[in-house]
């Protein structure tokens, strides 16, 4: 399938979403923050991120607007997976370049669907 990087500083969260994604066929890179992940992001060149809100350091709206602004990830589509559920947080991630935004806890159908439809047929 889809090689997915997933940038969310909760270790469980993490866990939860990777074994989802696996389970579903997607090879799976995560980073704890979104510093690490925009740089993982540009030197793996992954399908989709997977990018959480509320992260250390630089916050995961900011990341979404570096990504989708560079020369070289601006085509990586990302969606946002954030506890920020009000329709301005959704609002505001989309104006900063995400392609989708869903609220946690993802529906383990809903994240797959979302994410098939990003990366296309």
């Amino acid at each position: 399938m889809a090689r997915i990087l997933l940038i969310e500083d909760s270790p469980t969260d993490t866990a939860v979403l990777t074994q989802l994604l696996e389970r579903n066929g997607h090879d799976v890179l995560a980073s704890g923050s979104a510093e690490d992940g925009i740089d993982m992001c540009r030197r793996e060149q992954p399908d989709l991120v997977l990018m959480d809100v509320i992260l250390p350091g630089m916050n995961g709206f900011q990341a979404t607007r570096a990504l989708s602004r560079g020369e070289d990830t601006k085509a990586i589509p990302v969606l946002i997976v954030s506890t920020k559920g009000m329709e301005t947080d959704k609002a505001w991630g989309l104006r900063q370049g995400a392609k989708d935004y869903i609220v946690k806890p993802p529906r383990e159908a809903e994240l797959i669907d979302r994410i098939n439809a990003l990366l296309g047929p």
